[in-house]
């Protein structure tokens, strides 16, 4: 039998908000086989007053979700609202009760008494929300704790539980080949691909059980749509101009997909926004390129807060780029044992998904269980730069240090040469993808290994087409774009700019 949800709020208020919740609920795979939602508007006309008939569905209500804002609403002979007297009577009968509060500059008094006795007499603490999208996402995690918590979903670490509606068919093939490729390359796993063999392969992994479910981990590594399973498995990008979060704001991105492509994307916004010297491959196929915080280190960072963050949270990772630091961001709390000071010490690797780092770690994700963070500060004091931070407070957080010497500019990256009208940021891969082509004719795997890039499309957007577009870059069958076997080349224009960065050395 469903759970009943009463929606309830003052009525002169998010009555499009309730409206969309309810619709969300009736028409998610998960929520839609638990919940049926009640609205005041809804119900038909009554013999009863419509007050009592409301106050008898919320008395029988198994989940009473209020929405909080400013207004108090109208008041009976006594003063009370029908929303408070709807939130005593679910408090009286047991219903489970949570709170969602709306950001605003200022509440009726009343209002402002009433969400303090929410406060004291919420199931849940309220979590407050600014847009729909956050309110979804809030009462996401919620009804998937409520649902754990009442024994209908199953119990035990997040990532090896089995997805209550999806099955192998959600998974991508192309992504299980891809994988399969690199973890040969990387850890020599042992299996090799063929469509005959993905159960196999994911059994091995352990991510599948014997009848075909799949788990949160396989989804969020495999799935074709990860965001349609879990909304908040992105990661958030943004570079400051300065040392605080503040705007304007000179980049913002949000990167959706596996946790494989959003590593990859977030590792190349940072790449192509940090200061680095490319040279040329002239003498032999080594690549010599420089950053001024370590690859390494900037990839652990993010790999860390992808595959440890709590998944059942509603918030994502964060990657925020300012002038003198890098700080990544993370939903969760560190293992039972694991302290901040233990980080900077050879510590036991307790995994939050331990599921899910497997896959990640035969990838070549992460160079060693166990020794991420010791590495990661390794690599940043052997540059000499400051050490690397942690804190862990509502969320776990990474801050990686940057050298600000001859940044002379607004947005911290280095000046030079002008290359046309171009922004700020594309000056810099321009400036990049030009020193890293030089004189050679290079496929776009050569100028993304040399580079030290991983996501295809970020390399595209953010490197290929302004140069192509500004004319410094040229392809060398441009009557066959997307042939295999397309590589790229300096134009004139192109060449006198290497010539002219060549020289500024």
């Amino acid at each position: 039998m469903k759970k009943q949800i009463f929606i309830s709020s003052v009525q002169s208020e998010f009555a499009k908000e309730r409206k969309q919740l309810a619709d969300y609920i009736r028409q998610d795979v998960l929520f839609s086989r638990y919940f049926e939602p009640f609205l005041f508007e809804e119900q038909p006309a009554q013999n009863t007053s419509a007050q009592k008939a409301y106050l008898d569905a919320a008395a029988k209500a198994d989940v009473y979700l209020l929405l909080v804002g400013k207004c108090y609403g109208n008041e009976d002979a006594k003063g009370v609202s029908p929303t408070e007297r709807e939130f005593d009577v679910a408090t009286e009968n047991g219903a489970y009760r949570l709170a969602f509060i709306k950001k605003v500059s200022h509440r009726d008094d009343k209002e402002t008494v009433f969400k303090r006795k929410i406060d004291q007499n919420i199931t849940r603490n309220p979590v407050p929300f600014d847009s729909f999208d956050e309110l979804r996402n809030n009462v996401y995690a919620a009804l998937i704790h409520y649902l754990t918590i009442k024994g209908l979903l199953h119990d035990g670490p997040f990532d090896a539980s089995i997805h209550s509606f999806a099955n192998i068919d959600d998974l991508d093939k192309e992504k299980i080949k891809w994988f399969v490729g690199i973890a040969r390359e990387q850890r020599r796993f042992p299996l090799q691909y063929s469509e005959g063999n993905v159960r196999t392969i994911l059994s091995s992994l352990h991510l599948i059980n014997d009848a075909e479910g799949v788990t949160n981990a396989a989804l969020l590594l495999f799935a074709r749509d990860v965001q349609k399973w879990f909304p908040s498995a992105s990661v958030k990008c943004a570079q400051f101009y300065g040392s605080r979060m503040e705007k304007p704001i000179l980049s913002q991105q949000i990167y959706d997909g596996t946790v494989f492509e959003v590593v990859d994307k977030a590792v190349d916004f940072v790449l192509s926004r940090i200061d680095a010297r490319v040279g040329e491959r002239t003498k032999s196929a080594q690549v010599d390129v420089s950053y001024e915080l370590p690859i390494q280190a900037v990839t652990e960072a993010i790999v860390n807060a992808v595959v440890h963050r709590d998944y059942a949270s509603t918030g994502s990772v964060q990657v925020m780029l300012f002038k003198d630091r890098l700080e990544v961001w993370n939903p969760g709390r560190l293992p039972q044992g694991i302290t901040v000071v233990s980080l900077s010490q050879e510590h036991r690797s307790i995994p939050v998904n331990p599921i899910l780092a497997r896959p990640v770690y035969l990838a070549g994700y992460i160079e060693q269980l166990g020794t991420g963070t010791t590495d990661l500060i390794k690599r940043c004091q052997d540059l000499g730069l400051r050490r690397p931070e942690f804190r862990q407070d509502e969320n776990f957080l990474s801050i990686l240090w940057r050298k600000n010497a001859g940044k002379d500019d607004a947005t911290g990256h280095e000046t030079g040469h002008e290359t046309g009208h171009e922004t700020g940021h594309e000056k810099t891969t321009i400036r990049r993808i030009v020193m890293a082509i030089g004189r050679q004719t290079l496929t776009r795997k050569d100028i993304m290994e040399k580079l030290s890039l991983k996501g295809r499309d970020n390399f595209r957007k953010g490197y290929l087409e302004p140069s192509m577009l500004g004319g410094y870059v040229a392809q060398l069958y441009p009557s066959s774009a997307k042939r295999r076997d397309q590589a790229y080349y300096l134009t004139q224009k192109g060449l006198e700019f290497f010539a002219s960065l060549k020289n500024d050395k």
